[in-house]
């Protein structure tokens, strides 16, 4: 993101909204918009390699998200198992499912806050 000073130009950056939900333990983030598109690739492949080829991801990034979530949530998100293409694979777990579905959730009910406030935030922060 571009730091926007006093001094930018006007023709440079117009206000938008953009908000970045995050659940953080600490410092760390243990849930975002890009686990939560992981766990979903995940959900949707039955793969942590396939969901993080998705996401242009490299297998270890991916692998290290989910090690994050698994770590840090009271239970495991992601299950999986070893074995290459033929034998391993990822899913959800019913607790990953829940926090997915969940955050999703909030996410829509952030939105739609958003989308009602935005026009007068919008206004007010514009010298159009």
């Amino acid at each position: 993101m571009t730091a926007v000073t006093a001094s930018t130009p006007d023709t440079v950056a117009t206000p938008r909204m953009a908000l970045h939900l995050r659940m953080l333990l600490g410092e760390v983030t243990i849930l975002g918009p890009g686990k939560a598109e992981l766990l979903g690739h995940i959900q949707e492949t039955g793969s942590i390699s396939e969901a993080a080829r998705r996401m242009d991801m490299s297998y270890q990034r991916a692998w290290r998200h989910v090690k994050v979530m698994n770590d840090l949530f009271p239970s495991p998100l992601v299950a999986s198992s070893r074995g290459g293409a033929v034998r391993g694979g990822a899913s959800l777990t019913e607790q990953g499912e829940t926090v997915l579905k969940a955050y999703q959730a909030l996410l829509g009910e952030v939105d739609a806050a958003v989308k009602k406030h935005q026009r007068t935030l919008l206004k007010l922060a514009s010298k159009v």
